[in-house]
Parts: C-alpha cells; sequence; structure tokens
C-alpha cells in the first residue's frame, strides 16, 4: 500500500505538462520516442528528459525493439489520475446551510475563542 508522502510525492512528479501529455498518450498503449516528439512538438532531448524523470521514479519503463525505445506506464495509478484529471466539472459544490455567506444554518460544531 502507498504511503500518503509517497502519493504526494507522485503528484509533485507528474505536475508538469509535458508529463502529463506523455501519461496519457501512454494511457493508449506503448509509445517510442518519436511518437512523443511528434504530437508534443519538443526536442527529442526534452522528451528524453521527461522519460527519464517519469522512468527513475518508476512511473514507466520500456523496452528495446531495435534500436526504438519503447515506453508503457508501470504505476497503477497513473490511468486513474489520467481519467480524473479528464472530467469537466460545470459548477461548484453548493455551500454549506450553516454558511454565513448564504446566510442561514448554524453551526453544528463546537466554536473556539
Amino acid at each position: 500500500m502507498r504511503s500518503l508522502g509517497n502519493k504526494v510525492e507522485l503528484l509533485k512528479i507528474i505536475a508538469h505538462p509535458v508529463r502529463i501529455s506523455i501519461l496519457e498518450e501512454l494511457t493508449k498503449g506503448v509509445k517510442c520516442v518519436s511518437d512523443f516528439e511528434e504530437f508534443l512538438a519538443i526536442s527529442q532531448p526534452n522528451v528524453s528528459q521527461h522519460l527519464s524523470l517519469l522512468r527513475r521514479h518508476g512511473v514507466i519503463d520500456y523496452y528495446v525493439d531495435g534500436r526504438l525505445r519503447c515506453y508503457f506506464l508501470k504505476d497503477a495509478l497513473i490511468p486513474d489520475i489520467i481519467e480524473l484529471l479528464k472530467k469537466d466539472y460545470a459548477e461548484e459544490l453548493p455551500a454549506p446551510a450553516c454558511c454565513p455567506i448564504m446566510k442561514k444554518g448554524t453551526y453544528l460544531g463546537e466554536r473556539r475563542r
């Protein structure tokens, strides 16, 4: 089971637009560096840096096919995170009934001074 600290560390590692895009593509299947270059429109060394960081932290891995490095997802939590990030929420959560902004209800907890 992953600790809270490890979960936080994972979020820090993937929290970059390029890395999110890479992981999103990898949820669709195995990709090589040239595949990433095409859709990210960044240089091969830059793509490799992002892939290296993700691999170093166990998020992805690769196998060699001739001269190609073929990357794939290794961390089972990533597809769930990517799916969650794709969701579109139309509105905010409603304010609680005891909210001073709503000017109604009373706070049910204990007030501290």
